[in-house]
């Protein structure tokens, strides 16, 4: 399994709801009648235990060197892209699903995360990432010193 690396950061830029919703209408009609950069989204798992956050993202045909994870203790952003390869010989696409281009996905975590113990590795297609989430309570005891 190969180990990414991964950038830290507070907040990421996201596009415009209005256009992420035209491009998504115009290529549910045909694949092929899309706009020049669209922005493509894997699917993606996310699993939650007591004391870590899982992301899995299915991302095959993808370099490990084009993929960019960037974590805030919120979120984790997941972009990169994936190239298409010209056909072998002349051809006529009959059906084109597979998505190439660029993707971009924002996670919201279900709970807040320690930006310093976070990991990621990638293999046969899928990216993993693990999130060890914060203490939800932290108890101190404080002693009291004498005037």
């Amino acid at each position: 399994m190969e180990y990414l690396e991964v950038i830290f950061g507070e907040d990421f830029e996201r596009s415009s709801r209005g256009e992420r919703e035209g491009q998504d209408m115009f290529q549910s009609i045909n694949p092929m009648f899309c706009l020049s950069k669209r922005i493509w989204k894997p699917q993606m798992d996310i699993l939650e235990s007591r004391h870590h956050i899982t992301i899995q993202a299915e991302i095959s045909g993808v370099e490990k060197d084009d993929i960019t994870i960037q974590v805030s203790n919120k979120a984790v952003k997941i972009s990169g892209s994936r190239c298409r390869k010209p056909p072998e010989h002349p051809a006529t696409f009959r059906l084109a699903e597979i998505q190439f281009g660029r993707f971009e996905r924002v996670l919201y975590l279900p709970s807040l995360i320690d930006v310093d113990k976070v990991s990621a590795a990638y293999s046969n297609g899928f990216l993993e990432i693990s999130l060890a989430k914060l203490p939800v309570e932290r108890t101190e005891t404080v002693e009291i010193s004498y005037r």
